[in-house]
Parts: C-alpha cells; sequence; structure tokens
C-alpha cells in the first residue's frame, strides 16, 4: 500500500499562501477582493457566504487562513492595528475583572490597559512575569479574567515561560493571551503551550516591509464566546483590515519563515559582536547564554528572534548621539522590516518605562550583518574589540 503523503508544512503553506489559484485566470498570485457589497440570491439568501465589506472579506480570509495555519490555529482575525487587536481582545471579555499584565510589554498598551481598561471595568496589575512566584501572589481565583504575557517582552526582551503561566492562570479560570508578535510563529506557538489567544501587531514582522499596518488574534478553540465578540466587536466596529492592506500582508507572509530566520542569524551575530565592544555596557538578546530568560527562550522557541537592545556606556547623551551617527540604521520607530532600525526608547516610552536611559533597541533587518556592526562601530567611536 502506497504510503500517504505527509501534509505540507506551515513554511510551505505560507509560500504558496495556502495552494489558493485564482479560478478565472488560474493566476497563482491571488487577487484583491475589493468590493464593498455582494449580489443577493433570487432566494434573498446569500450563497456565497458574502454580505458587505465591513465585517468580512475574501482578500482577508486568505490572508487569515495563511496566519491559522501558521499558529496552528484553528482561526484567526485580522484588525486594523495591533492596538485594534489587543484592544479588541480586553473588550470582548464576558466580564469585567482583574486583569494582569507583563511589566515588560509594548508601552502603547500597557497606557491603555492603565488608563482605558478601568472605564470598562476592569482592574489591571503589572506583573514581573518572568517570576512565576509573582504571577501566582498576583492571579485570584474568581477574580483574574485575563493574563497578558508578552514574550519576548520590548525592549528588554525578557521572556516568560508560557506554558507554566497558562497553569497558573487556567487553574485559576483565566484566560491566557500571548504578545508574539517579536517570537512571529516562525519560532514559537503560544497555542501549543496553553495559550488561549495569540496577538501579533501584523505590521512587524508578518508582514515585514514596513508598509502595513495591521493586527492580528489567532485561537485553538473558535467556538469560545470570548472569540465570537471579539468577531462582533470588529464588525460592530469597523475594525477589519483593508483588502489592499490584507493582500500586502499576505504577500510578506508568504515570506516569513525566510526573512525571519536570516535576521534572527544576523542579530545573533551583532549580539555576540556588540558584547565585546568597549562602548557598550550591556547586549539584551534571549539568545546569548548569559541572558536571565535563555534556558526558558531555548525550551519554548526554536530560535531567538531578531530584535535586541544595547545599553550604552555614557549615559543617556551619549545613547541619543550613537543613535544619532549612524549611517545604515534608520533612526525610526517600529520594528520587523527588512531594513534595520534604531531607537532611543526611553524618549518613546517616557516616565514609568522599566527601560533604561541609556538603551538602544535595535530591529535587525536583512542586510550584511558586517555592514552593521561596522556602522554602529563607527557610531559608538570605533574603539571595537
Amino acid at each position: 500500500m502506497t504510503k500517504p503523503p505527509a501534509p505540507p508544512k506551515p513554511r510551505t503553506l505560507a509560500a504558496q499562501a495556502l495552494g489558493d489559484i485564482e479560478p478565472q485566470t488560474k493566476g497563482i498570485v491571488p487577487p484583491v477582493h475589493v468590493a464593498t457589497t455582494y449580489l443577493r440570491d433570487p432566494d434573498n439568501a446569500y450563497s456565497s457566504g458574502y454580505v458587505y465589506g465591513r465585517p468580512d472579506n475574501a482578500t482577508v480570509r486568505q490572508a487569515e487562513g495563511v496566519l491559522a495555519a501558521l499558529e496552528g490555529a484553528a482561526a484567526a482575525m485580522l484588525l486594523g492595528s495591533g492596538m485594534s487587536a489587543a484592544t479588541a481582545a480586553v473588550m470582548a471579555l464576558p466580564e469585567p475583572g482583574h486583569i494582569a499584565a507583563s511589566q515588560v510589554m509594548y508601552w502603547g498598551f500597557r497606557d491603555w490597559l492603565l488608563r482605558e481598561a478601568p472605564r470598562f471595568g476592569h482592574t489591571v496589575e503589572i506583573v514581573d512575569t518572568t517570576d512565576l512566584d509573582a504571577v501566582r501572589d498576583a492571579v485570584v481565583p474568581g477574580k483574574t479574567r485575563l493574563v497578558w504575557i508578552e514574550t519576548p517582552g520590548n525592549p528588554l526582551w525578557t521572556i516568560t515561560d508560557i506554558a507554566a503561566v497558562a497553569q497558573i492562570a487556567h487553574a485559576a479560570g483565566a484566560r491566557v493571551a500571548v504578545d508574539s508578535t517579536v517570537a512571529t510563529p516562525v519560532f514559537s506557538r503560544p497555542l501549543a503551550l496553553g495559550a488561549d489567544l495569540v496577538m501579533h501587531s501584523a505590521t512587524k514582522y508578518l508582514n515585514g516591509h514596513s508598509d502595513v499596518i495591521a493586527g492580528a488574534l489567532a485561537t485553538a478553540t473558535p467556538d469560545d464566546p470570548w472569540w465570537a465578540r471579539i468577531g462582533e466587536l470588529r464588525a460592530r466596529h469597523g475594525m477589519i483590515l483593508g483588502p489592499f492592506e490584507a493582500w500586502l500582508l499576505l504577500r510578506g507572509l508568504r515570506t516569513l519563515d525566510v526573512r525571519v530566520r536570516a535576521q534572527s542569524e544576523a542579530a545573533a551575530l551583532l549580539a555576540t559582536w556588540l558584547g565585546h565592544h568597549r562602548g557598550i555596557e550591556r547586549v539584551l538578546y534571549p539568545g546569548l547564554p548569559h541572558h536571565p530568560g535563555h534556558a526558558v527562550a531555548s525550551r519554548q522557541m526554536t530560535g531567538y528572534g531578531a530584535m535586541m537592545s544595547v545599553q550604552v556606556h555614557g549615559g543617556e547623551g551619549t545613547a541619543i548621539e550613537v543613535a544619532a551617527r549612524v549611517r545604515l540604521w534608520k533612526r525610526a520607530t517600529s520594528l520587523g522590516g527588512v531594513e534595520s532600525l534604531i531607537e532611543h526608547r526611553a524618549s518613546i516610552e517616557g516616565p514609568g518605562s522599566p527601560c533604561p536611559t541609556n538603551l538602544l533597541r535595535l530591529s535587525v533587518g536583512l542586510e550584511d550583518p558586517e555592514d552593521l556592526y561596522a556602522d554602529l562601530d563607527r557610531a559608538l567611536g570605533g574603539s571595537g574589540t
């Protein structure tokens, strides 16, 4: 008996956009579906499955299908931005309650949790989720509704043990959401580790070309009322991603695996080289053996990602000057694109940030790592090793 072929791996599914071929022209690149309204059948039904463009779109569905395959999810949902995805997840919680969130996380969403979530009846507690005892102390049975993890945590690249936190949270009846923007589904699958929801700022690595603002959520249990409520909010609040942006995102997903692996390899080299530079006080990168989260990252990730931070000798002023002197690195916010970016994060995050004032965040792109190192070395004064 002939053995049936093994199912394609996620990288293959993404590269071929799930194998979809445009039926009319046989084009191998999926088209952009831009229609906002759809024709009814003679019996007044919608046999196509589409009614109106605000809650649903064919191009959006295609990109969602690829993302679900990459995450090992039963369903995925695209929204207008990473903030749209994160805030929709909170607003859709079945009832108000206590939310525990990672201490090191994207500052914009942390600020939203502290300022806006209480307007929906929630109490928010910022917790060092890398400390499991701190998580146990924070999670209260019958009170805590959600534990929000960001791992690796921006911009210190802290690592939270997803499986352990999920076990603690579920024992208390709480749900777990993981911002996996930096890890990407190439290096981490939080749903397989016990998370209930995965969130991405798809603006970053999923798209990878700095030309789309998008957010994404994925779930293993699409029949969960929480997931259904997120879909309702997306439709009623007009939070769906536009069709052209979804098409660009789909294009980016097709090369996600090769891009992220190449960027991660370059980041590992840079982290090692910069660790010996006289102008650098400290390198923060989970792939380094001395990083506090290295052991956990090695257990729950298949790679360490392409984000790192460096703390510069000389304090805040020197760090800002170094960022101003680079030529190849682009002094801009965001991350995950093909071009390398550098940013003084404390200037962005302001008071209350856990970010040291001498820290520069580095998003490693697809340039030659030797060129990137040489540019930083020159900006640091050329002191080398």
